[in-house]
């Protein structure tokens, strides 16, 4: 039992190191801040890891040894001030190296300032409206319309045929590779959650309130995250697509999103 038990954690072990995508940790991401993030989770981790294979293990040791039919006699001693003093002096160094890093990144997680570009994100249900600030581009994205299809009941269409079965949508935020991307998030109705996991970014978008956050994607792609607070029925429904592109291809996108509104005020007019 104990060797089954050992091979199966030595399997899950190396599970975890040859899989680049172990689906049950958090990302490693595609910024800074992210790699920060996932450096600071997993010191943490395996901070803990040795913390409870050092405690479990004087516990064993102490049932397997000191056990009266080995013949062991209780010690006749109240306290000692060396243990006392020496198990709290640990924890509290312990918590000192991981609260230091820890502080420093969220620091860094709150400093938005001097950006390349600023987005006003606003949630709804159940949809997302984008407005870039110094462009005067604003849209609104949506669930894409074959999820849209899929998700109705006794449609016909296997959901499973659909790529990106609700993480996809009709209009995702498209940003530069390399720049940084300020985000001013609030809400029109219920409290919502932009969260995008590849970007390190989970914040609240509460009515009333504007709250503040940023980014700088090191590479080229699409990161696709959803709403991660519960806001109503379609709450399912209402994923988030972030583009990042090379700064020519932005820059060409800003150009024809652009032409679009003009010609959209010329007919209104």
């Amino acid at each position: 039992m104990i060797r089954k038990a050992i091979l199966g954690l030595a399997g899950l072990i190396w599970a975890s190191q040859a899989s680049a995508d172990w689906t049950v940790n958090m990302p490693r991401g595609v910024t800074e801040l992210s790699a920060e993030t996932y450096d600071l989770h997993m010191m943490v981790f395996w901070t803990c890891v040795f913390i409870g294979f050092v405690v479990f293990g004087v516990m064993i040791i102490s049932l397997i040894k000191h056990r009266k039919a080995a013949g062991a006699t209780a010690a006749n001693f109240s306290h000692s001030t060396t243990a006392e003093v020496i198990w709290t002096a640990i924890p509290c160094v312990i918590l000192l190296l991981m609260a230091v890093p820890a502080a420093e990144t969220l620091i860094k997680l709150d400093d938005s300032r001097d950006p390349d570009l600023s987005i006003v994100i606003t949630g709804y249900q159940w949809k997302w409206h984008y407005k870039y600030q110094d462009e005067g581009i604003e849209f609104y994205s949506s669930l894409a319309l074959p999820s849209v299809r899929a998700r109705v009941r006794q449609s016909g269409i296997d959901p499973n045929s659909v790529d990106n079965y609700l993480r996809d949508v009709d209009r995702p935020l498209v940003v530069p590779r390399g720049e940084k991307v300020r985000i001013l998030l609030t809400s029109r109705d219920v409290v919502h959650a932009w969260w995008v996991p590849e970007l390190a970014i989970k914040k609240d978008a509460i009515p009333g309130i504007i709250n503040e956050t940023w980014f700088r994607a090191e590479k080229t792609g699409i990161y696709r995250g959803q709403c991660a607070e519960l806001c109503g029925k379609d709450h399912g429904y209402m994923p988030v697509v972030v583009e990042v592109v090379e700064p020519a291809a932005y820059q060409a996108w800003i150009e024809t999103q652009t032409d679009d509104s003009a010609r959209l005020a010329r007919l209104e007019n």
